[in-house]
């Protein structure tokens, strides 16, 4: 008799935040067993994260979802960092120049949706308490809660490997050993979302001073919400925000606090920045927040995770039905990786510039940044990779220029109610074989074959992820 139970899934994704349920309904979409177990026992309303930027959106574009998305928020052209230096994201090459603006519950709200729809199974009230792994799979021990909320009996199941995407307290992070080195940068930062009698001239508002710094965004609904740190503060997590204060660090910031009132939700964070040294374990993989944490600024967190579950769900698939190999597993994290500390550096660039004590030092920073900003190639630099429409992965010696790089947005020549752009042909979650217009069409198992409508002369494959695997022709 074997000594493990038999197999519940093929991928087990522990969390249920955007970066859990993009993966789990990418793998659903495709055929693969997939479950996805969740601590909480409840759809929670905590909205920590609302900034969702162009390659984001492009990513939900190609699954249906970006133009639902937009619906609930706010879509906006530029990103005001501190003081008056801004990033224009309006010039983009891309069908979403800006960064929408809507709480999270909404982009996991869609996700959701779409991967019960695709046959992912959510366990709620599923605490992960261990795992332990083999040559053939991973046996994974949850605590079940029971129907009155009390614990019921452990129980253990089994997949062929596991993603950890539970945070930044990961369980599955811990089970393997995986270090998470780094330092705290912010503690006690407040979050509310709040009602103001007047609106702020331009939106989203930033700006450091002595006293700390706050930051107000539209989800055009009526809502703002407010992240304010109050220097010296070091209150625990747990710790009620008190709404005198949080008024207090906005008056500091701005001159006014907007008649903020009506909170209908509050919280406290500490913001640390950390990453594992490796996204991969032999069967278990670790993205979003379990693999890297960073401070608010730039709001590139969650967008982070969900481009970490694009890259890696089409590999799990490929290596599962037999299309790829261990090799193109171990791509996840050298893709991913860099991308992290990247995403890393950047943001803690930003925030260190806002923690600025001295007015000498925040005048010489705002000068200093808007100098820098006044450059076109530093502005359009900073705006590509804040987007992620810029970022991109190693290619190999002597490849094509555009091979590892985003694959754009490219017209097509389809009749029959077949799709028009490349995007909507991403959508049947295969590689993507772009072909010249008057080119001989052969289809091949796995692979989407389309025309371009445009004049380009050479075929390009871009990858279920949307990215350029390879460029043959002129």
């Amino acid at each position: 008799m074997s000594p493990h139970p038999e197999f519940t899934a093929d991928v087990l994704v522990v969390g249920a935040g955007p970066t859990g349920l993009l993966l789990a309904g990418d793998l659903a979409a495709v055929g693969v067993r997939v479950v996805v177990l969740e601590k909480r026992t409840e759809e929670s309303n905590l909205t920590r994260a609302f900034a969702v930027h162009a390659r984001t959106l492009e990513a939900l574009d190609a699954r249906g979802l970006a133009e639902q998305l937009i619906a609930t928020g706010n879509f906006i052209g530029r990103l005001r960092l501190f003081g008056r230096t801004t990033i224009d994201l309006s010039d983009l090459d891309t069908r979403f120049p800006g960064v929408l603006m809507t709480p999270q519950y909404h982009t996991e709200r869609l996700l959701e949706e779409r991967a019960l729809k695709h046959g992912a199974e959510i366990r709620r009230g599923a605490r992960v308490t261990g795992l332990s792994q083999d040559a053939a799979g991973v046996d994974v021990h949850v605590q079940p809660a029971g129907e009155d909320g009390a614990p019921a009996a452990p129980t253990t199941v089994r997949a062929r490997y596991v993603v950890g995407t539970d945070g930044v307290r990961s369980a599955v992070r811990e089970a393997i050993g995986m270090p998470f080195p780094g330092r705290s940068v912010l503690r006690s930062v407040m979050l509310a979302d709040v009602r103001l009698d007047s609106r702020p001239g331009q939106l989203p508002a930033f700006n450091g001073v002595a006293e700390g710094f706050a930051f107000i965004a539209d989800f055009g609904d009526g809502w703002y919400r407010v992240i304010a740190w109050e220097r010296g503060s070091d209150l625990p997590t747990g710790a009620p925000v008190d709404f005198d204060s949080l008024r207090a660090v906005t008056r500091a910031a701005f001159g006014t606090d907007f008649g903020m009132r009506e909170p209908r939700w509050t919280s406290r964070f500490h913001s640390d920045e950390r990453q594992v040294p490796r996204y991969r374990d032999g069967r278990v993989f670790l993205a979003g927040d379990a693999a890297h944490v960073h401070s608010p600024a730039g709001g590139l967190g969650m967008n982070a995770g969900i481009q970490d579950a694009a890259n890696l769900g089409w590999k799990l698939a490929a290596v599962l039905q037999g299309r790829g190999d261990d090799r193109l597993l171990d791509s996840y994290h050298d893709e991913r990786h860099p991308v992290g500390t990247a995403v890393l550096r950047v943001s803690g660039t930003i925030v260190r510039a806002v923690l600025a004590t001295s007015p000498l030092t925040r005048s010489l920073r705002n000068a200093a940044a808007g100098a820098a900003f006044l450059a076109p190639f530093a502005l359009r630099r900073g705006a590509l990779f804040i987007s992620g429409i810029g970022i991109h992965y190693p290619a190999p010696p002597g490849a094509h220029p555009l091979v590892g790089h985003r694959a754009p947005d490219l017209p097509l020549a389809e009749t029959d109610d077949g799709p028009i752009r490349l995007y909507e042909a991403l959508r049947a979650g295969t590689y993507v074989r772009v072909l010249p217009r008057g080119a001989e069409v052969k289809h091949e198992a796995g692979v989407t074959t389309v025309t371009r409508a445009d004049a380009g002369t050479a075929t390009v494959l871009v990858r279920p992820d949307g990215y350029v695997e390879r460029v043959s022709g002129p």
